[in-house]
């Protein structure tokens, strides 16, 4: 069966390589910003691309995409309302987009969901999400993946909220379980994995390792260095997202 994947907020396609390494088929995206949207370009240059989210509705992506049914909508909305390196001023944030990626999961009517934000989201806007995805007929199970449980050597967790459409037709709770099973497996990991890498952190010399390699400051000579900063702060590791969308496809295989 075809397994398609539609990517909200795409970055520099995080969400979407983890897709594509888990079998799905990516078949559109939308990015606002200009360098990321070159780099999707340049490793996605033939799916159909949208500028600004507002623009996608359900007949522009079932007329750009040539499918009628879409697998899992993804969709990394911006995080500076909740970061803890911002203000925090969550929903009263003119970047808090989350209502836009809602209205498009509601139009779209995906069989997955699989919404992305910073750890500090869980205490600011986790419960409305919630409410919203199941008031769009979504039965939701939230989970926070450090990077560190993939075998990253830094923390960087973040929250991912999962939703499986709930009528009778996809059987939505058995689905999720199905999932919850495979999300345990994860959670598991996470202890044994956060003291690993607070142990990396206690034995390197971050001071003197900073100076050594410019993170202090300085022109290092990399084209475009700022941007491709900006892009990695804002996205996530491929891998802390991938066991997910495995789950979801050997589900959907079955």
């Amino acid at each position: 069966m075809s397994l398609t994947h539609f990517s909200l907020f795409t970055g520099i396609g995080d969400l979407d390589l983890a897709a594509e390494m888990a079998g799905f088929t990516t078949v559109g995206q939308c990015e606002f910003a200009d360098y990321p949207t070159k780099v999707l370009e340049k490793h996605w240059p033939n799916v159909p691309r949208w500028r600004d989210v507002r623009d996608v509705t359900r007949d522009s992506v079932r007329k750009r995409t040539g499918g009628d049914k879409i697998t899992v909508v993804s969709g990394g909305f911006p995080c500076q309302p909740f970061s803890i390196a911002g203000e925090k001023r969550g929903t009263d944030d003119e970047r808090y987009l989350w209502p836009e990626m809602c209205r498009i999961i509601s139009q779209l009517k995906p069989t997955w969901v699989l919404g992305e934000n910073v750890a500090n989201f869980v205490n600011m806007a986790l419960e409305q999400t919630c409410i919203d995805l199941e008031s769009s007929g979504y039965e939701v199970q939230p989970v926070i993946i450090p990077a560190c449980a993939v075998n990253a050597p830094h923390q960087r967790k973040r929250v991912f909220i999962i939703g499986h459409i709930s009528d009778t037709e996809c059987n939505g709770h058995q689905g999720l379980e199905r999932l919850q099973q495979d999300v345990r497996t994860i959670e598991e990991r996470r202890a044994s994995a956060l003291r690993a890498v607070t142990k990396l952190f206690d034995d390197v010399d971050w001071k003197k390792r900073a100076v050594e390699s410019g993170f202090l400051g300085g022109n290092n000579g990399i084209l475009n260095r700022v941007d491709r900063l900006k892009c990695l702060g804002n996205a996530v590791v491929p891998q802390q997202a991938y066991p997910i969308f495995k789950a979801i496809a050997e589900i959907e295989r079955s």
